[in-house]
């Protein structure tokens, strides 16, 4: 909580936000069942850097913030929800360690089982009526073939953003 208070990770986490918002529109369509998305990177970091807290709180913001600039269906709380639940995963496998493969592995890991086999298709199927089994099912195949460009993608921004990072987390306390 006191991170917060701290203009420098208030400031650097205010941009995480912007950018997470803004990479939430854009997707690069891989096939017609798989497509890439980036908006969890900042989320991913955020969490990296700062913790669970400040991770579950821009996961949150950006869910909200990113529905207000351009809504595409009904606002539901759940995904809301998933947002905060993701940037709490990241700041509890991430924050405070060192950036190792195994360790993105298992980050992205859970993500995948709580957020994309549970959670997600929870959600769907209450909103719009469908099968939880079959929501999960046609997400399992995406899934297993976007993990390693997920866990990837995750190395290349997290262990050079990672040593960016420490100049803000570091000793001098501002705000």
């Amino acid at each position: 909580m006191d991170k917060m208070r701290n203009t420098r990770i208030l400031t650097a986490s205010a941009m995480l936000l912007a950018i997470a918002v803004i990479l939430g529109f854009f997707k690069i369509p891989v096939n017609q069942f798989m497509e890439l998305r980036f908006a969890f990177l900042p989320i991913a970091c955020t969490g990296m850097l700062f913790g669970p807290f400040v991770g579950g709180v821009v996961g949150a913001l950006s869910d909200i913030l990113g529905y207000l600039a351009k809504p595409t269906g009904p606002y539901f709380p759940g995904f809301t929800v998933t947002q905060i639940i993701s940037g709490v995963m990241y700041g509890l496998t991430l924050y405070k360690k060192e950036i190792t493969l195994p360790r993105l592995c298992a980050a992205q890991a859970l993500q995948v089982l709580v957020i994309s086999f549970l959670l997600n298709p929870l959600f769907l199927s209450m909103l719009y009526g469908s099968s939880f089994t079959l929501i999960s099912s046609v997400r399992f195949i995406k899934n297993i073939l976007m993990f390693p460009v997920n866990v990837a993608l995750l190395w290349f921004v997290l262990r050079p953003a990672k040593q960016l990072g420490a100049g803000i987390v570091g000793s001098r306390q501002a705000g």
